[in-house]
């Protein structure tokens, strides 16, 4: 979707809203279980469309929300 929404970018933009490090969110965990709400959801939407990820929607990120998911959606590589 865009090129400046790379892998490690969408990892920390999660973490900060997690409020954990980076690294502690592993490719396969469920984000949700994590503590990552649906208003946190769309927290993110909004900042990666802003970030050029223009035709993402929420149910991009809701349907299967693990990291690596939403890497290869947004930067187009694998976590």
């Amino acid at each position: 979707m865009s090129q400046t929404l790379s892998p490690d970018r969408v990892r920390a933009d999660i973490a900060e809203l997690l409020g954990c490090e980076p690294g502690e969110i592993a490719p396969d965990e469920n984000l949700v279980d994590l503590g990552l709400d649906s208003m946190r959801i769309m927290v993110l939407v909004e900042r990666w469309r802003a970030a050029g990820a223009t035709t993402l929607e929420f149910p991009d990120l809701f349907e299967l929300p693990e990291l690596g998911h939403w890497q290869t959606l947004l930067a187009g590589e694998a976590a």
